[in-house]
């Protein structure tokens, strides 16, 4: 929506509806008005637009925000060990992987970091060969609401967690090789990343995040509910 956000800044003695953009005849400032936003709700959205998120590597590596973000992702994929070097066996395929950069914000419209998170090229896979199901069972709303009502009579605490990096615990069942991340080389030139955690971009990274979440709370004394599969 870049070229549909209006002002975001304005004079607040003035009306937005008043102001009008060069060389065109209906702006759509005309009609659209941001003066019942908060002030730190437009500065977040100002920020928004005037920041260029990268979409190749060649225009990242350029600058060193991008380059830490780059460096920081590689080692917590090393420290979780996503991967290993292995040479590629005959009859075996690599598969690619690419950059994709994105600026966090705060609410108040400052950058909070710059994230670069390496994604597999999982529309290469090959059904048989790289994946077999790709499915991942979730809560039905039906579900969800029983268990807010439950809690809320009980009068039981409730927390939301977010797992960072999320789809990285997922062990992978089936043998996956990818190319080394662009601007990072292998220790020798012939040798290729085995992978031995999901990563994003598999088709099977959904399921395998899903078993590994469903193992670790079964240990814990939980029991899924039958009635979401039905």
């Amino acid at each position: 929506m870049r070229d549909y956000v209006c002002h975001t800044v304005i004079d607040p003695n003035s009306s937005p509806l008043n102001q009008t953009s060069s060389g065109t005849s209906h702006p759509l400032s005309n009609v659209i008005s941001y003066d019942k936003f908060s002030t730190s709700h437009r500065a977040l959205l100002t920020a928004i637009t005037n920041h260029d998120e990268p979409k190749y590597f060649s225009q990242a590596i350029k600058d060193d925000r991008w380059k830490d973000a780059m460096r920081k992702e590689i080692s917590a994929l090393e420290e979780n060990q996503t991967w290993t070097y292995a040479i590629l066996p005959a009859g075996k395929r690599v598969l690619g992987c690419k950059w994709v950069y994105k600026i966090k914000y705060n609410a108040d419209g400052t950058v909070e970091r710059f994230k670069a998170r390496l994604v597999i090229l999982g529309n290469t896979q090959v059904e048989g060969e790289d994946f077999t199901e790709t499915f991942a069972p979730v809560a039905k709303m039906d579900t969800v609401r029983c268990l807010l009502s439950v809690a809320v009579s009980k009068g039981w605490e409730l927390h939301q967690m977010d797992v960072q990096n999320a789809f990285l615990h997922g062990d992978l069942d089936e043998e996956i090789y990818m190319k080394p991340p662009p601007g990072f080389v292998a220790p020798r030139s012939h040798l290729v990343c085995k992978l031995k955690k999901s990563l994003y971009g598999l088709r099977q990274a959904l399921r395998q995040w899903f078993f590994k979440l469903a193992t670790a709370l079964r240990q814990h004394g939980f029991r899924q509910t039958p009635l979401d599969h039905l």
